[in-house]
């Protein structure tokens, strides 16, 4: 078997632009929540030791037709931190593509917050606050100009260095001024758009600090155990989901806070594809709006298939 050439970061980033990012997560969650996409839920390997884990998320998306899986490892002390690919498969079984799964993985998990944002932030949004100064940070900044005209742009992280080494890329890349501050609180207050994008395991932004008509979204928590979110928040807001399956079965942030405040199942007011496909949405502006953000294998497999051209 002859593989096929393996797409590298910096071409992936060269042929998946954040606007064209966005709209395609979109189709891709309207796909998935129409029933069209089809995934099981991801699943994780943890190494005998307890050196890092390896995670599966396979998916099925049409138009054309594509089956693929994403494959990424997470290791302590591994530099880059994380790595995989994204393989994909035509009808036939033949692997047709494998493409580098961490700019996918930066590009689409903002490209879907970026989604969220055009459909459930107030039109006239424009305050950002981003709590985290990773590589979502980054493409989240990216995702949100996309969507909204940013006034202010604040950002906060645990390391002041590592803010402000994102606020000089900013600058330096598109002309934004960022600033940073000293704790996710003063980010938080008075923004109107909020990306929680961090590696904690206890909540990093409070209900207390969030403003009415506010849209907030999570993305940093991946296991049932860890959240960026306090329960006051998710109580009070209006909620919504990548995948209401995948979320009852790891998103801690949902899980956490319907234990401690009592939530019911139908506090997830929708999937995102349900915004799309125009079944829910923002009902007032003194609404405060949270997306919980998983990631989902269809994303995954929807992007790399845009990267490697249809089979």
């Amino acid at each position: 078997m002859t593989l096929p050439a393996f797409v590298d970061g910096d071409e992936v980033r060269r042929r998946l632009p954040m606007a064209a990012a966005i709209d395609l997560m979109a189709e891709t969650l309207r796909a998935f929540s129409a029933g069209r996409a089809v995934q099981p839920p991801r699943s994780f390997f943890r190494t005998p030791g307890g050196e890092g884990l390896v995670g599966l998320m396979p998916a099925f998306v049409p138009d054309p037709d594509v089956v693929g899986v994403k494959v990424i490892s997470a290791f302590h002390g591994a530099d880059p931190a994380h790595d995989g690919a994204v393989l994909l498969f035509d009808m036939d079984g033949r692997l047709v593509g494998v493409v580098d799964a961490i700019a996918i993985t930066e590009i689409r998990t903002a490209a879907v917050s970026g989604v969220a944002t055009r459909l459930l932030a107030r039109d006239d949004a424009g305050d950002l606050a981003i709590l985290g100064s990773g590589a979502q940070a980054r493409s989240h900044l990216e995702a949100i100009r996309e969507v909204r005209e940013l006034r202010r742009v604040r950002v906060w992280s645990r390391h002041r260095e590592r803010a402000e080494s994102l606020a000089a890329w900013a600058r330096d890349t598109h002309g934004v001024d960022v600033e940073p501050v000293d704790t996710a609180e003063q980010a938080a207050r008075d923004a109107d758009i909020l990306c929680t994008v961090t590696s904690s395991s206890e909540p990093v932004l409070l209900g207390d600090w969030v403003s009415a008509g506010s849209h907030v979204n999570a993305v940093g928590s991946f296991a049932p155990t860890t959240r960026e979110l306090d329960a006051a928040l998710v109580a009070r807001s209006t909620f919504y989901v990548d995948s209401r399956e995948s979320a009852e079965l790891q998103a801690g942030d949902w899980l956490l806070a319907k234990e401690e405040a009592g939530l019911d199942p139908e506090h997830i007011r929708a999937e995102l594809g349900e915004v799309v496909a125009g079944e829910a949405g923002r009902s007032s502006r003194e609404d405060v709006t949270v997306f919980k953000s998983l990631g989902l294998g269809v994303e995954d497999v929807a992007a790399g298939r845009a990267v490697v051209g249809a089979p």
